[in-house]
């Protein structure tokens, strides 16, 4: 059974910053990863991601604030996000896809809200 525990959100202020963790069961460096937000009432959106190469790409609303990395060593990725918005409120979702698989697999979601 692969899990996908993320950590880190919480409340910020505009112009703030969080950073969001996600540990796996499964090895990252066998995977593409990506963080996936959703905001209440719209659609899940791809926020960054990063293959198993280390390429990372990014949603325009988050290029120059938002960084994907990933520690091989502890099965984790992370989101850092700086010059947090109030649009950046949402749930944030990690996501897996093994090389090895056409699953792809959830964690639970952390919560992001920005607000003064």
């Amino acid at each position: 059974q692969v899990q996908l525990v993320e950590s880190g959100g919480g409340l910020v202020q505009p112009g703030g910053s969080l950073r969001l963790n996600c540990a796996a069961s499964v090895n990252v460096s066998d995977s593409a990863m990506y963080w996936y937000r959703q905001a209440p009432q719209k659609q899940r959106e791809l926020v960054a991601g990063i293959t198993r190469a280390g390429s990372t790409n990014y949603a325009d609303s988050v290029k120059g604030r938002f960084t994907i990395s990933r520690d091989d060593a502890k099965n984790t990725v992370y989101l850092q996000m700086n010059s947090l918005k109030p649009e950046d409120t949402a749930v944030y979702y990690c996501n897996a896809a093994p090389v090895y698989t056409d699953l792809v697999y959830w964690g639970q979601g952390t919560q992001v809200t920005v607000s003064s």
